[in-house]
């Protein structure tokens, strides 16, 4: 793989290809009626609170009211012929669509975009978050980890997002690979495989992630003894490869972890909670896709939650990594050193 642009980051591998169906969008109607596709009633509209990171934040273009799927196809009418014929644009069928990055694929933005492409690019970032907060944490605050500014990252089109044409837009950078494609693949949450992370342990209160770490210890805390001992795994996958492996879908019989099913009704809307957190950053289209394909795979009462011990881990700070999976669900957030997270939603493979 092309290394131009390798950031510092010890246990991290610039690219990762996930070869099965790694998948797309929806929830964050979770604060309206849309949590009625939830198993277990209502989710509490409770704010989540603001982690912010040590750098001023950057803030995104002001004008955001066209979709990112317009904004996409005016930056591809806004390239030149050159930019079309370089790796900015690449064929819909090139394996470096579905693959997860912790550096741009190739060039970054500031070498590769003018000053007004770089500026619709930053609206496009903005229009898959759900909000300002959601921008924050999708972009660290602005400091994008180890890329340190949107310029340091990489934004590649795949395929053509003009006339109805199958296309998507993939933003990579240290600790970040997210995507948007108007659905060009169905059945795929997000358009295809999500990776998040950030430096600071996961927790720590200076990660911009660290609500979500918060959130599911919060689940953990409410569980009896024989629930605790069903949720506990002493060891989980390890990086590099067996941890990217681990985030293929597989049949249910093989995951390990305390089905949701078993809770009680309190400890379900606990879990609902993380649903929630862990779907803020994005937009509602994108977070209600992927509760329609949980539905769709059988319903949240079929994913499993598991708490992994590694080496890593202490009393004060005893999870390596948690995890949310399922038929067609893979949500893997390693908290220790710090945080990497792999998703992982699609339609369910039958035999799961």
């Amino acid at each position: 793989m092309t290394e131009n642009n390798k950031v510092f980051c010890p246990e991290c591998n610039d690219q990762v290809e996930v070869p099965e169906a790694l998948d797309r969008r929806g929830f964050i109607r979770v604060l309206g009626a849309q949590t009625t596709l939830l198993a277990a009633g209502s989710v509490a509209a409770a704010a989540v609170p603001r982690v912010l990171a040590d750098e001023p934040a950057q803030q995104p273009a002001a004008r955001n009211a066209k979709p990112a799927e317009a904004l996409i196809q005016e930056l591809y009418n806004n390239m030149t012929a050159e930019q079309k014929r370089s790796n900015l644009v690449l064929p819909w069928n090139n394996a470096s669509r579905r693959g997860m990055f912790n550096s741009p694929i190739n060039q970054r933005i500031g070498q590769a975009y003018t000053q007004a492409q770089q500026e619709l690019i930053q609206r496009i970032l903005r229009s898959i978050a759900s909000d300002e907060e959601g921008y924050a944490r999708i972009t660290r605050n602005g400091t994008f980890d180890g890329s340190r500014s949107l310029q340091g990252c990489g934004a590649n089109i795949f395929g053509d997002p003009t006339n109805g044409r199958q296309f998507a837009w993939v933003f990579t950078g240290h600790h970040l690979t997210v995507r948007c494609d108007g659905n060009s693949e169905p059945d795929a949450a997000f358009g295809g495989p999500m990776y998040y992370g950030h430096s600071p342990h996961g927790y720590s209160n200076r990660n911009c992630f660290y609500y979500q770490t918060r959130s599911v210890v919060s689940v953990f805390d409410s569980l009896t003894e024989a629930q605790r001992r069903q949720a506990i795994a002493v060891r989980g996958p390890r990086e590099p490869r067996e941890f990217y492996d681990s985030v293929r879908f597989r049949p249910i019989a093989q995951v390990p972890g305390l089905p949701i099913s078993e809770l009680t009704t309190d400890q379900r809307r606990l879990v609902e909670t993380v649903m929630r957190d862990i779907l803020s950053p994005y937009r509602r289209e994108d977070a209600d896709e992927v509760m329609q394909l949980v539905r769709r795979n059988g319903g949240l009462e079929r994913i499993r939650l598991g708490y992994f011990r590694d080496t890593e881990g202490t009393d004060e700070h005893p999870w390596h990594f948690w995890r949310l999976e399922g038929p067609g669900f893979v949500w893997n957030y390693r908290v220790l050193p710090h945080v990497h997270t792999y998703v992982n939603i699609a339609a369910a493979p039958a035999r799961t």
